[in-house]
């Protein structure tokens, strides 16, 4: 699985508008500055958390490359497992 470029913009835009755009509209007040750097700083670790998470999957970690016969003997060890397990 690869990368795509729509989903990353699409997040970078509505993380963008979260923390470039909506820090505009905060109503004047004593606690303005505070409230937009929470809007900035949500923005960007929100982002941030997304970007990792989205890049975490172009390389999953997926598991050794077993030879055919190694899967072969896992098959069958683990078909009797399940079965002796079933008949108790």
């Amino acid at each position: 699985m690869g990368a795509s470029l729509l989903p990353v913009l699409f997040f970078t835009f509505l993380w963008g508008i979260v923390g470039i755009v909506l820090p505009i509209f905060v109503p004047k007040g004593t606690n303005r500055g505070i409230l937009q750097v929470m809007l900035i700083l949500t923005a960007f670790t929100c982002w941030l958390f997304w970007l990792c998470c989205y890049m975490a999957q172009m390389n999953p970690l997926i598991g050794p490359k077993l030879h055919k016969n190694t899967i072969l003997m896992m098959a069958r060890e683990w078909s009797q497992v399940q079965f002796e397990s079933t008949v108790e």
